[in-house]
């Protein structure tokens, strides 16, 4: 089941959210340095760690599945977010070369028709990111946060899940060593303590992070094509200024 698009915003929004944002961000950025003239899809919640492309690549869009919810995004500019369902995505076949998956693939329940969408969407030699709870970390044990519910993986589980929707594991990578807490003296160390983690701690980071390339010979038999459906449009009125506060969503857009 999806978490509610409004509890993750707040989760964002707050002090141990905020950390976890910036520890993940500099993992996928360490991922994909450089995106400049790529189209790049957020798929579940992936705003908090979009922003950064958006001056290098050519396009930047974001799908929330709608048993999830949406929220306008960038809070500046045009929108650029659609609510869809998880495993039909408005998109021609090989339109994009960058996808992320977070908060969206331990929650999905058809989660292989969705690994079939990233592989529909992507170009020939497209990337496929999926961040995803670690079975091993303290973080899939606390239902605290947003990566204590749904399905969490082990690297091992989620390499091979990929393999069998058509993908090939590329590079695995963890993050977020710092405890599930509000401490404000943990939190405030986490860039030291994610440095040690990765250093010593290997494996039990909260996130598990493969990304993958397509494996086009894979496929024995034609994929049943489905004609792409329009984008749920979903209206942003304007409000007033006392209210607008209260439904902005926090993306980090301010780090």
């Amino acid at each position: 089941m999806f978490h509610d698009v409004i509890e993750l915003r707040d989760f964002y929004a707050g002090r141990t959210g905020a950390v976890t944002r910036q520890l993940i961000r500099r993992a996928v950025r360490a991922t994909w340095p450089d995106l400049r003239g790529q189209r790049v899809l957020g798929v579940g919640y992936a705003t908090p760690f979009l922003r950064q492309f958006g001056d290098e690549a050519e396009r930047v869009l974001a799908f929330m599945p709608a048993q999830q919810g949406v929220l306008r995004w960038p809070e500046e500019g045009p929108n650029s977010v659609a609510l869809v369902d998880e495993t039909a995505w408005p998109l021609a076949d090989y339109s994009m070369d960058r996808v992320l998956l977070v908060h969206c693939l331990e929650n999905a329940e058809a989660f292989r028709e969705l690994l079939r969408e990233a592989w529909r969407v992507l170009m020939g030699d497209g990337r496929l990111l999926v961040l995803a709870p670690n079975r091993r970390g303290m973080w899939a044990h606390s239902e605290r946060t947003p990566f204590g519910h749904g399905h969490p993986y082990s690297a091992n589980q989620l390499a091979k899940l990929l393999r069998d929707q058509m993908f090939m594991p590329m590079q695995t990578t963890h993050a977020v060593y710092v405890p599930p807490t509000s401490s404000r003296t943990l939190l405030g160390s986490a860039p030291a303590i994610e440095r040690l983690g990765r250093r010593y701690l290997g494996g039990f980071g909260g996130v598990v992070m493969v990304e993958a390339a397509k494996r086009i010979h894979a496929l024995n038999h034609p994929m049943k094509r489905e004609p792409v459906r329009s984008p749920v449009v979903v209206p942003f009125p304007q409000v007033a200024a006392g209210a607008r506060g209260a439904a902005r969503m926090s993306d980090g857009s301010r780090d």
